[in-house]
């Protein structure tokens, strides 16, 4: 049986990478989450524009991803909210 997970779970998956690892190269949040390029590049612009992730540019064709105040304080939300549903 194959899972799928939810535009919501790769997005938390996203944050909790960054959360745990600092900025990262997209190659490597890649193989972290398990996850295509497309569908992270896809992820990544939309954490981006809900400002929970920030692009840092190394050099001009290098660049690291991060997350945000905005994006751990969301995260540490939703991690209490997932653990006050399974009590």
């Amino acid at each position: 049986m194959i899972m799928v997970r939810t535009r919501h779970e790769m997005h938390v998956d996203t944050l909790k990478v960054l959360a745990r690892n600092g900025p990262l190269k997209i190659s490597h949040i890649m193989y972290q989450i398990n996850i295509n390029c497309h569908v992270l590049k896809q992820c990544l612009d939309f954490l981006i524009h809900q400002n929970l992730v920030e692009k840092q540019a190394l050099s001009k064709k290098r660049s690291v991803y991060a997350i945000t105040e905005r994006g751990r304080t969301i995260l540490n939300t939703s991690g209490r909210k997932n653990d006050s549903k399974r009590n």
